[in-house]
């Protein structure tokens, strides 16, 4: 169990990069060609050719987009295929434009989810929140553990949230993976900061100077990483206490390590 969860700690981190190394260094065309005779007659903002949802659940999906797009005019569409897919045709059955988002999920890749986002879109949601977004619930883990429909569902949630709101540049929600990550990168900033600040001459409490010349070092792993996350993506005090806490646990302990070693030679002596 405990070997799962640290597994599951570094896909996160791995599937997060090399989605954003995709991202930045490979944008292709997401349909190569027309297969319109998969699409319905009928006008339908999903199209679940891959069976991933329940009738239930793409009933009540269909209603909760067609009745956002009728109160904010954003156009969100869903389409899941796996051998079968209808290319360039969704582009004109589904009229997409700068205001639409449509999600592709196809289980054929390492990571369930892709995304077409209209070019108003970007305004209130940025590159990054896509990346983010494909990371959290597309990624094998999430998919195993919660399944296919709730890989889609949440998704389509959380961008529809975010749109009603304004905009996100996160993607909202703190994730335990990410929290962990986080915890880890606040305690070996204080383990830093901690060294740093060992006196180095006789009668010297804090070597304030090494603490300063490191700063930018155990500061981006303490504020960037173990901080900014947090604050970002919930308003849950929780996580920030312990955050900070495990970043001063760090230094205390870095700091008294040679009163530690001392005692323990003098005990030996």
């Amino acid at each position: 169990m405990q070997q799962s969860f640290w597994q599951r700690i570094l896909a996160f981190v791995t599937v997060f990069f090399l989605a954003g190394s995709i991202w930045i260094t490979h944008s292709p065309s997401a349909y190569a060609y027309d297969n319109p005779e998969l699409l319905p007659d009928t006008p339908t903002p999903v199209v679940d050719l891959a069976e991933s949802l329940t009738s239930l659940q793409e009933e009540n999906l269909v209603k909760k987009l067609e009745q956002f797009e009728a109160d904010t005019g954003w156009k969100l569409r869903v389409l899941t295929q796996y051998d079968r897919t209808p290319g360039r045709a969704v582009i004109p059955f589904w009229g997409l434009d700068d205001k639409s988002v449509l999600l592709v999920a196809d289980s054929r890749g390492g990571n369930i989810l892709s995304f077409s986002v209209g070019d108003a879109v970007y305004d209130l949601l940025p590159r990054t929140f896509w990346i983010e977004l494909q990371t959290r619930f597309g990624n094998l883990y999430f998919v195993r553990e919660e399944g296919e429909d709730q890989a889609i569902l949440q998704a389509m949630e959380t961008v529809k949230n975010c749109l009603l709101e304004g905009g996100c540049a996160v993607v909202p929600g703190l994730p335990q993976e990410q929290w962990i990550f986080t915890l880890i990168s606040s305690v070996i900033g204080g383990f830093i900061c901690g060294f740093a600040a060992q006196p180095r001459r006789e009668g010297q409490v804090v070597a304030w100077q090494w603490a300063l010349i490191f700063s930018p070092l155990w500061g981006i792993l303490f504020i960037s990483f173990g901080i900014g996350p947090v604050v970002t993506r919930t308003n849950d005090w929780l996580p920030l206490i312990r955050n900070i806490s495990g970043f001063l646990i760090g230094v205390l302990v870095a700091y008294l390590s040679p009163i530690f070693s001392r005692s323990s030679s003098s005990a030996e002596s």
